[in-house]
């Protein structure tokens, strides 16, 4: 083998020339790479040669051939090949080049040690590094980081020698190198390493914890970022693996890493790679955080960086200490209680937005918007307060200020639209206001200023906010704005900037959603100024604003109705079809959200379209995940132009500069720096592709379709459901949480079309009393089998909820069949699969309720709930409710494995949780009728704490299950004597006179619920035992209530018991006709959903019989 012809083509490699780089490459990998003489070439090679890029080039291409030549190579020349090889790599003065020889070494060293071989290597390495010469450690600790990287289980069984070397070497007096070193060589033991088996090992490596933290303190002490950089690495990394590692030293680290983030002498890479730490910590060990109840240090932390984000957008990319400031913010909002976030923000914020520097007022309106998210509901108790400071903001001086505070109103809106939406009167004039300023600053700057670009800043956010804040206005209330917006926004659809024209685009159509038939006098226009948008496509800017029209035509569709859009039906459709091709995800996810939204409009009319909608779709969900092309340089250059599937996603690899080879030989690489890099390509690769993206759109749409188009979409239904169900286990939550939703679409699809076409009406209880027809038994058996598999383990909370939802929904509209196995199994067996489900969620152990592994039951017990874990609780109680109602009467054995856990939420602190049980609770009692009788004392004792709740939807729930005890238990000894005290707390219930000020309040609507529950809960106590209400007082007060307004439900149990006293000729009922006859015609009269048709027909004849008295 010529090695001088060698040297000179891995020379030619490092040419700036793709020719010659493509020829040199083919002739190595044709005439010396399939022999195995070219590894023993290489080695001489990267010990001999001067030229340090050779000897590192040589290193790379060697360490490829190793495992492919070095068992071929005579054994009587190994021994030399590995003492020369293992003294160059000693003796290597370049850093980069030691490097590289070193994973040469530790490439041939996985062979040997597993064969036998090479046994005296430790030994030598041990030696290495703990000699006196601080060459010989780097290089030792380095050779040995390497071996672990490559094979962390080979020192298994040397768990604690390796232990007491690292305790060692992590404390190296003289090289920086030596420590981070063994930093990472620790981070690859820990993989290894049984925390529950060897706990003396697990102390030991928490012993070397605080060295940890004196190298990373010192590294950034010493500007040295590259050492300082790998130290956090291996922090992130020992995050990601079992708590056990960190546990003992927890508190301590996010001490620390609080104390970097916000010292503002440090370097800002270092300050944000803390605050990265911590959004980790907060994702990943929430509970563990909650416990340690840092929650308000690391709040009021966050609001202080953010002051420091000074000219730079909040919105920009770059990474910088107040913009991760933010992240860290909204992490913390969506995983801790409100107690620990939004609390102390909401306390600490005053100061900073009444601040005389407007980058403080600037974080506080900021950081708040961060936190809405994660804290809705309490967000929603405290706008009476929030609003003002808005309000104030949005007439700031500062122009920075103002475009926060737009921000802050579109996200508050975003997360509080009926809320926000009440505050129309005081918002949408502060928002046109702003709008109408920076026109004018736009007309008086230069195009291009600083100045200039503030005022378009305040355009886009203006139009934003009004975006946001529209969707929540009634259809009359938005109404009143179509005249003062549409215009204004409409004028920007041609502006310069392409975010402004997407901005009031995307507003436009969320103004004619919300204002319906008034958005009709500008809908022609409309149109024709967007049409010509819907088929632009030679810039990448141009396809985004072209996705934005296609999604705000859709609104316009839905607001304007399917007669009056008829006619562009058929062109947006052949745009968005068009617009698949034109390989722009955004527009293909406005493609189909188009569809959802135009089958939704004209239901079974969509049917001329549903074949190139349904094979689109199917289209996209049969794709192979196969959206990124990764260079993985030289330790992945075999699998050039191969496709590879790492976390669930195939990825295709490219050469070095993206040039794949024709042949299945090796490639090449380029040589810019250490391979250490080569496996950063790697990390990157657990996100989620655009793909898996794109079909999470493309199932959800799905369901959508078939909803909506009903019998028009069964050609398409079976294979909707062999391509959606397997999606059950995908890898991303995404797309698992949109085929949980469109498998039970489907079913209830099915199942309402055979209903349609002649079967019988669902009857609660198993065995089933209607049997489903065949196609429906098989289906629900796939949909179930499929979604109890998932249901069991998901991690993700979102999915869980989604699963929870759709089982509520589907057991309440179509009843017990799909609890009903197919074949011989048990009836019960789905039933009580569903029930320890349930339990494990009421009990926090469900899997996606903990962190990435358990912490002991005593660190977790009467913790808070943030709102986000709390809503899967919620509609698991939701699906016990269901249940209830699928079963009716048998629910009374099952009721006794959820009544602990429901009356333990019933006595939370938490007013959301309170009401969430009681209701539950209240349904409950409903569905099973009589059964509810053995459980009389203990329900009607919660019942009659919660009916003095302060919380007024708590207490309207508990209003509601109260009148349903009285009608439906039979234990008449316990609840007659309880008859006055009921009485009693329903009576200051009843008063209907005004209690606060304001148009279409919060606490209006609660306190009209709540009216209307008390008057459903006497009429039912009347029905029930009408000699243990005073009449001649409680009578004549209901009947001034009618007819109730806001809960039609509760019309049905006061009308009912009004038919009754009247066919008794009830004294007190008597004396009230003349009052009674005129709530009669107003009931009867419109809006027909006050009552059902079957009482209709009853209360005619009563007020027929009425008048003829």
């Amino acid at each position: 083998m010529d090695e001088q012809e060698f040297v000179s083509l891995l020379q030619a490699l490092l040419l700036p020339d793709t020719e010659k780089v493509k020829a040199a490459t083919s002739r190595l990998n044709k005439n010396y790479y399939s022999d195995p003489r070219s590894l023993i070439a290489l080695i001489h090679i990267l010990i001999s040669q001067s030229e340090t890029q050779i000897r590192q080039l040589a290193s790379i291409e060697a360490r490829k051939l190793v495992q492919k030549h070095w068992t071929k190579i005579p054994e009587d020349q190994k021994p030399q090949l590995r003492q020369t090889l293992l003294q160059s790599t000693i003796d290597e003065e370049q850093q980069l080049a030691r490097h590289s020889k070193a994973r040469v070494i530790a490439e041939i060293a996985k062979i040997d040690l597993e064969d036998g071989q090479w046994a005296d290597l430790p030994g030598i390495l041990n030696n290495a590094a703990t000699s006196g010469n601080v060459r010989h450690r780097e290089v030792g600790v380095y050779i040995i980081y390497t071996l672990l990287e490559a094979s962390p289980d080979m020192f298994q069984d040397n768990m604690t020698a390796m232990l007491v070397l690292f305790n060692r070497t992590i404390q190296d007096p003289e090289s920086v190198e030596v420590r981070v070193n063994t930093m990472l060589a620790l981070s690859e033991l820990a993989m290894v390493l049984d925390t529950e088996e060897d706990q003396k090992s697990l102390k030991s490596f928490q012993s070397t914890i605080p060295h940890m933290v004196k190298v990373l303190q010192q590294a950034i002490k010493d500007n040295d970022e590259e050492h300082s950089m790998q130290a956090f690495d291996v922090f992130n990394r020992l995050l990601s693996y079992e708590s056990a590692f960190l546990n003992a030293h927890f508190g301590d680290l996010l001490q620390l890493f609080m104390q970097i983030a916000s010292n503002v002498e440090l370097d800002d890479d270092a300050r944000s790679q803390a605050l990265a730490f911590l959004m980790q910590a907060v994702r990943f060990r929430k509970l563990k955080v909650q416990s340690l109840k840092v929650g308000e240090a690391m709040t009021k932390m966050c609001l202080q960086i953010v002051t420091e984000l000074g000219e730079t957008s909040a919105e920009d990319e770059d990474v910088t200490p107040a913009r991760s400031a933010l992240g860290l913010l909204d992490i913390l909002s969506e995983s801790l209680p409100p107690s620990q976030v939004a609390v102390p923000l909401l306390q600490a914020i005053g100061p900073y937005v009444q601040h005389q520097d407007p980058d403080y007022r600037r974080a506080g309106i900021l950081a708040l918007g961060m936190c809405v998210e994660g804290a809705p509901d309490f967000i929603a108790t405290q706008l009476h307060e929030i609003m003002p400071l808005v309000l104030h903001l949005l007439e700031d001086q500062s122009v920075r200020v103002r475009s926060a505070a737009l921000n802050g109103v579109s996200r508050l809106a975003d997360d509080l639209a009926d809320d926000m939406g009440r505050e129309h009167a005081r918002l949408i004039p502060a928002l046109v206001k702003n709008f109408d300023l920076a026109v004018t600053g736009m007309r008086s700057t230069q195009a291009g200023s600083d100045d200039y670009e503030e005022n378009v800043s305040i355009l886009k956010a203006s139009c934003m906010a009004v975006d946001s804040l529209i969707e929540g206005l009634e259809p009359d209330d938005a109404a009143q704005y179509v005249n003062e917006l549409v215009p204004r926004f409409s004028a920007l659809f041609g502006h310069d900037d392409h975010k402004v024209q997407m901005a009031a685009v995307s507003a436009v159509g969320s103004i004619a959603s919300a204002s319906e038939n008034a958005f009709q006098p500008y809908f022609e226009k409309t149109m024709q100024s967007l049409g010509r948008y819907i088929s632009i496509k030679e810039s990448e800017e141009e396809l985004e604003l072209r996705g934005m029209v296609i999604d705000s035509l859709g609104k316009i569709a839905s607001a304007v109705g399917a007669e009056a859009f008829q006619q562009f039906v058929e062109p947006l459709m052949r745009a968005s079809v068009e617009g698949l091709q034109l390989d722009n995800q955004r527009l293909k996810e406005t493609s189909y959200i188009l569809w959802s939204t135009l089958a939704r409009v004209y239901e079974e009319n969509f049917a001329p379209f549903l074949e190139g909608v349904a094979q689109a779709l199917f289209a996209s969900i049969e794709q192979d995940e196969v959206d990124s092309e990764v260079n993985l340089g030289a330790e992945a250059s075999d699998l050039i132009g191969q496709e590879i599937t790492i976390a669930g996603r195939k990825i295709k690899v490219a050469g070095a500069g993206g040039v794949n080879e024709g042949d299945d030989e090796d490639g090449i690489v380029e040589m810019d720096g250490d391979d250490d890099d080569d496996s950063d390509d790697w990390d990157d690769l657990g996100g989620i592709s655009a793909v898996a993206m794109e079909k999470e759109i493309a199932v959800e749409v799905m369901g959508d379709v078939l909803t909506h188009t009903k019998s028009k979409y069964l050609p398409y239904m079976q294979k909707t459901i062999e391509l959606t169900v397997p999606l059950l286990e995908h890898t991303f939550e995404g797309v698992r949480k949109s085929a949980v939703s469109t498998v039970w679409r489907a079913y209830a699809c099915i199942f309402g079309l055979a209903e349609d076409q002649g079967m019988q009406k669902w009857q609660a209880g198993l065995p089933l009393k209607v049997a489903p027809t065949e196609d429906l038994k098989k289906l629900g058996d796939v949909v179930m089998k499929g979604t109890l598999l998932l249901w069991e383990d998901e991690m993700d909370r979102a999915t869980v909820t989604e699963v929870n939802r759709n089982v509520a929904a589907t057991l309440k509209l179509c009843g017990p069949a799909i609890l009903s196995p197919e074949g011989n199994a048990s009836v019960s067996t789905y039933v009580e699969q569903i029930t320890a489900r349930l339990v494990l969620i009421l009990q926090r152990n469900h899997p996606c309720q903990k962190d990435e592994d358990d912490l002991d039951e005593t660190e977790i017990q009467d913790e808070e709930t943030n709102e986000y874990d709390w809503l899967v609780i919620e509609t698991a109680l939701e699906v016990i409710a269901a249940l209830a109602t699928a079963l009716g009467d048998q629910f009374g054995t099952l009721w006794k494995v959820f009544e602990t856990h429901i009356y333990k939420f019933a006595s939370s602190q938490e007013r959301f949780e309170r009401s969430a049980a009681i209701g539950t609770m209240a349904d409950c009692i409903e569905a099973m009728g009589n059964a509810c009788t053995p459980y009389t004392k203990r329900m009607l004792g919660i019942l009659l704490k919660r009916l003095r709740d302060e919380d007024p939807e708590t207490k309207s729930n508990a209003a509601f299950g109260a009148g349903l005890l009285c009608l439906n238990s039979k234990d008449v000894k316990e609840l007659q004597p309880a008859y006055p005290t009921i009485l009693s707390l329903l009576e200051p219930m009843l008063d209907t006179s005004p209690k606060s000020t304001g148009p279409a309040s919060a606490e209006a609507e609660a306190r009209a619920r709540l009216v209307d529950n008390a008057a459903g809960c006497v009429a039912r106590m009347i029905s029930a035992a009408p000699q243990g209400v005073p009449l001649p007082q409680v009578l004549p007060r209901l009947v001034s209530l009618l007819p109730l307004e806001n809960d039609f439900r509760e019309n049905e149990p006061v009308f009912e018991m009004l038919i009754k006293l009247y066919q008794a000729q009830e004294p007190t009922a008597m004396g009230l006709k003349k009052e009674v006859l005129p709530v009669l015609q107003k009931v009867c009269g419109p809006p027909e959903e006050q009552v059902s048709d079957g009482l209709r027909e009853k209360l005619v004849q009563l007020g027929g019989f009425l008048s003829g008295q």
